[in-house]
């Protein structure tokens, strides 16, 4: 069986993260996913982060299973080729600020009328309308406004952002999900329509109990650092060998196997712990019992005696680790492709497993315009020579 998305056809004009990421998910699914770049300079992630071969990290992992074009955007016939390649299309990806595709002469009613069955998903900061609509946005500007921050660290200490650009990540994941559903109804209309993904919305919706606890009962989900915010002890303790360890079990069905392994079942009788309610009330003293517990020991013996019993306990894994990681290694999370620059390139491998149909990475990120003869030509039907004259004059 093959891929899943496989005869599906994806023009990705985005570019830094959030678009591309999203395009790279449609490509491991299997589609033929084109990345169009501007000549000359292309993605501005290729310019940024570390660099192997000459080549940007971040620009290669975010665009593998890619085949790439160049075009000039501000030249009249680029244009044209962006609204011929449009008509050869089932998606097109663009994540340029609100109405930055109507000025290009590429706005939704040029492009429906164009293909009516062309998908096109559009991905911005807060969406193609309201009242921020012009406003300019960043990941982490995102998760300030959005209140995702002001929950997020110590509760005596500044706000902080992740240590990923989550936001961006998961617009890129909802927005690939928009498409798939965008695909599914037009087996049924025979009609495409357009996306409209925000990063703020993204951001709002990871609030989910947030919004009822304020708006309903007016209470605020304060900084907890690393604490859990319904159940005690759940926290990040400091092991004897200076490692941070983290032990999630206090749930009242699971804290009495806690209890156990730290040897103090007389906390089941307490009636100052034997509930999550009264451990909550305490929450200092009791995460103070399994902190001093954790103290005495090392971190592999903690891990081994919670584990043991049943219940979730991890190290904080540094990336030296992670990528030694024998479970990431059974489930092909940790994969090596070959880049025509970079040559031996790991990456992170395929996060969704299917029992039939078929995933793969089949290709590498691109190179800038490496594939302009190829998707010119196999897209568009264009000749040598109808290449060289737009090389001549720019356009490509």
């Amino acid at each position: 069986m093959g891929a899943p998305l496989e005869g599906i056809r994806v023009l990705d004009v985005s570019r830094v993260l959030a678009g591309p990421f999203c395009s790279m998910l449609l490509g491991d699914m299997g589609a033929d996913v084109v990345k169009v770049e501007r000549i000359g300079r292309g993605d501005d992630s290729r310019s940024v982060g570390e660099k192997v071969g000459g080549e940007s990290t971040y620009f290669m992992v975010m665009n593998r299973n890619k085949r790439g074009v160049t075009v000039d955007f501000r030249n009249p016939e680029g244009i044209e080729l962006l609204k011929r390649l449009a008509c050869e299309a089932d998606v097109l990806v663009e994540n340029f600020r609100a109405g930055t595709l109507e000025e290009m002469g590429l706005g939704w009613e040029t492009l429906h009328k164009l293909n009516p069955r062309l998908i096109l998903a559009s991905i911005s900061g807060f969406g193609q309308s309201g009242p921020y609509v012009d406003y300019a946005a960043f990941d982490m500007i995102i998760q300030a406004m959005s209140g995702m921050m002001d929950m997020t660290g110590e509760p005596d200490r500044p706000p902080v952002t992740t240590g990923t650009f989550l936001v961006d990540y998961a617009t890129g994941l909802y927005t690939a999900f928009g498409i798939l559903g965008a695909l599914r109804a037009r087996d049924q209309t025979g009609q495409g329509q357009r996306v409209d993904m925000a990063l703020l919305d993204t951001a709002f919706s990871f609030l989910v109990t947030a919004i009822p606890d304020w708006l309903l009962l007016h209470k605020k989900m304060a900084r907890r650092g690393n604490r859990d915010r319904y159940c005690a002890p759940t926290n990040l303790f400091t092991s004897k060998d200076g490692r941070y360890v983290f032990v999630a079990a206090a749930t009242d069905g699971l804290f009495p196997r806690l209890a156990r392994v730290i040897g103090r079942e007389d906390m089941l009788t307490d009636p100052r712990y034997s509930t999550n309610v009264e451990r909550m009330k305490r929450i200092e003293e009791t995460e103070k019992i399994l902190g001093d517990w954790v103290a005495e020991r090392t971190a592999d013996e903690v891990i081994e005696l919670v584990r043991a019993a049943g219940l979730p306990c991890a190290k904080v894994a540094t990336i030296d680790e992670v990528v030694e990681d024998p479970q990431l290694k059974h489930r092909e999370m940790l994969v090596e492709i070959d880049h025509p620059a970079a040559g031996k390139f790991p990456m992170h491998g395929l996060n969704v497993h299917f029992s039939d149909t078929k995933e793969e990475i089949r290709r590498p990120a691109p190179l800038l315009g490496q594939h302009n003869k190829e998707i010119y030509g196999e897209w568009l039907g264009m000749t040598d020579e109808e290449l060289a004259r737009l090389r001549g004059k720019g356009v490509i």
